[in-house]
């Protein structure tokens, strides 16, 4: 498909929408990658549309700065990983074939959303409580979680909100909106340094990504600002809706 303004208007719209997506939930991968499948090969398309998406994680992470405030604790226990494990998976993408993960996709979001559906009584049955320190058990499992999220994020990324909101619920964060700026801080770390070594390999299509990151920052903070204007309990129902939703499309895709 030639640039044409029908393309433009479809690249820029989905990285708007995915910049909304990913400040609720997670997700927008797979608006921003199919669109720009229409112009670019799949490696190509993957890597742009990191760059596309990795301001829209930074405004989303400002629109949550309140929030943020407040966790500065799990930030710094899972920044690490977060980090490592991205540095990994983008390794990987420049050597095994993308289908190795990405068709782990829908298994993994629907397991995802099952968790986080179920968080709640799962949390009491493991002793978790709200603002409480989890056991040591709990954290290294959470820790080695945030890794391999990474290692997902780093190699193709769909879905990684919703698969470290699933997680998140059980370090003690009994806030959605709290749960979301942490993994808005997390995202963009992952997405960081996947930029980093993509751009050192040149698979980046520059005029596409910046173009689509700037809708992509309007949708993330405007996402952000929207869902800490909603209630927690309805946030956290169209996270797991989105979840399901996006895994079915995984499935249909293949």
């Amino acid at each position: 498909m030639p640039d044409s303004p029908a393309t433009w208007a479809l690249l820029l719209g989905a990285a708007f929408v995915a910049g909304m997506v990913n400040a609720i939930a997670g997700g927008g991968t797979l608006l921003t990658f199919p669109s720009l499948l229409t112009v670019l090969s799949p490696v190509a398309a993957n890597a742009t549309s990191t760059v596309a998406l990795l301001p829209g994680s930074l405004a989303a992470a400002w629109g949550y700065r309140t929030e943020l405030e407040r966790c500065r604790e799990h930030l710094v226990r899972l920044w690490p990983p977060s980090l490592l494990g991205g540095i990994v998976g983008s390794l990987l993408l420049t050597r095994l074939p993308e289908r190795v993960f990405a068709s782990a996709v829908p298994w993994l979001l629907a397991g995802a959303s099952v968790m986080l559906l179920v968080q709640k009584p799962l949390a009491r049955w493991l002793g978790t409580r709200p603002h409480e320190k989890p056991s040591s058990r709990i954290l290294a499992a959470i820790v080695f979680f945030q890794f391999l999220v990474g290692v997902y994020g780093g190699y193709f990324g769909a879905g990684i909100g919703i698969l470290m909101l699933s997680s998140l619920a059980f370090v003690g964060i009994s806030d959605i909106h709290e749960m979301n700026a942490v993994k808005s801080v997390l995202a963009a770390t992952m997405n960081g340094v996947t930029v980093l070594i993509l751009g050192a390999a040149g698979v980046i299509v520059w005029k596409y990504a910046l173009a689509m990151a700037v809708t992509g920052v309007l949708g993330g903070y405007m996402g952000a600002r929207a869902a800490r204007a909603t209630k927690p309990e309805y946030v956290r129902a169209l996270v797991v809706a989105i979840g399901f939703a996006v895994a079915a499309y995984s499935w249909l895709s293949k």
